[in-house]
């Protein structure tokens, strides 16, 4: 059985869009919002670049931001795998699960 969808207006970059989505409206809202600061911050250091272009370039940041975070993610998760097999060591075999 598919959620219901909801359709949420938002306003990206003066635009505004009417989105459909299963996703809850509050949700749907502040990533929209996340997009329209993204595309601001890109209008304010490039003030003469086409609409469009300024899209690409806001998503483009976003991109950048996200394959960041995974990398972080990632760094982390390594971090946590050897601090755990470091902790293992330390264990007594009899008490290892």
């Amino acid at each position: 059985m598919t959620e219901t969808k909801h359709a949420v207006q938002v306003t990206i970059g003066g635009e505004t869009y009417t989105v459909r989505s299963e996703l809850p409206p509050a949700y749907t809202k502040e990533v929209a919002l996340y997009v329209d600061a993204a595309l601001a911050r890109v209008r304010t250091s490039a003030p003469l670049v086409e609409s469009h272009k300024a899209a690409i370039l806001a998503a483009l940041s976003i991109t950048d931001e996200l394959f960041r975070a995974r990398r972080g993610d990632r760094e982390i998760a390594a971090r946590l795998t050897v601090l755990a097999d470091e902790i293992g060591r330390l264990i007594p075999p009899a008490k290892r699960a």
